[in-house]
């Protein structure tokens, strides 16, 4: 393989969830009997499916090899998601882990290439409380020979209870993101030795945070190790933006921002100078009125893909 496509996506509520009120014919309820539990679209269902089948489009888009994905239920779901929507697209390989959050929104990879090996570092702690709010899920990939390592993360959000504004609800949760950002530094460290920024290795995911001077990810982002490649590879600092937030508690211009990342390690972002991350945009709700290009059929006002655009990049390792 020359060449690999990595995206990161946050899919908002993969979720799938039983139909109580769904009734079952007698050729159903006889096939239960007959066959035991199944799981099928007749009882359980896919929220929302439109918003699903939007969610697939835009992982088609990215045209991925690898595709890291955040807030998914669980691995029967993710399985589910990839058989209805992705079907024709070759995912032969999927992982999540049960993790941290209690709303059960996990991280996950869906890929075309096998996995070398799978860890979790949900169980890292500082006191008594778990570092991750999800995990960050440590995967590798043997690749024509050579070695790539993908670290997942979904940080700890930037909403939190109380009467507090959105600036005050960022600076209250930061420290959180900080102690993620700081244990991911560390986990690589621990891997890599003293010589981290001579591997192959990308951090990805929804980090929940901005990179402008009052961020909690200074530790990533100013880490000699790996670079944040929308910044510096986007040149123009107004498409850098990789999620919309539609709510009308802040200025128009503050509802785009960057939140979700791809940092490769410097081994790779010296030996890919020319690659260059695409933002998948055409999912977003039409309200996103920043973007001007064109979206996938089924987009509404209210209905989308996500509220976060897939970041993709294509390297050569």
């Amino acid at each position: 393989m020359s060449a690999i496509t990595i995206a990161t996506f946050n899919c908002e509520n993969l979720f799938r969830r039983y139909r109580f009120n769904k009734k079952l014919t007698k050729e159903q309820i006889e096939k239960r009997i007959t066959d035991g539990f199944i799981i099928d679209k007749t009882v359980l269902t896919t929220v929302n499916e439109t918003e699903r089948k939007l969610t697939a489009d835009a992982i088609k888009a990215t045209k991925a090899d690898i595709v890291c994905l955040q807030e998914v239920e669980n691995l029967d779901t993710l399985k589910n998601f990839v058989s209805e929507y992705l079907s024709s697209s070759s995912y032969k390989y999927r992982i999540l882990i049960d993790a941290n959050d209690p709303r059960l929104i996990d991280v996950a990879i869906i890929s075309k290439i096998p996995f070398d090996c799978i860890k979790t570092h949900q169980y890292i702690k500082s006191g008594s409380t778990a570092v991750f709010s999800r995990d960050c899920l440590e995967v590798e990939f043997m690749i024509a020979g050579k070695l790539l390592t993908i670290f997942v993360n979904h940080f700890k959000s930037m909403f939190d209870k109380g009467n507090l504004t959105p600036a005050q609800k960022r600076a209250k949760t930061a420290p959180r993101r900080e102690l993620q950002s700081q244990t991911v530094l560390d986990i690589i460290k621990k891997k890599y030795k003293n010589n981290p920024e001579k591997e192959n290795w990308i951090v990805v995911g929804d980090l929940n945070d901005y990179p402008d001077d009052k961020t909690s990810l200074k530790k990533l982002l100013n880490s000699k190790w790996m670079e944040n490649v929308v910044q510096t590879r986007i040149t123009d600092p107004a498409e850098q933006w990789t999620h919309y937030w539609d709510t009308t508690s802040i200025p128009i211009d503050e509802r785009y921002k960057q939140i979700d990342y791809i940092f490769l390690s410097k081994k790779l972002a010296t030996a890919n100078p020319t690659a260059v991350p695409e933002i998948v945009r055409k999912g977003l709700i039409t309200k996103a009125t920043k973007y001007t290009g064109p979206r996938f059929t089924d987009v509404t006002d209210k209905q989308g893909a996500s509220d976060h655009c897939p970041v993709a990049v294509t390297i050569k390792l």
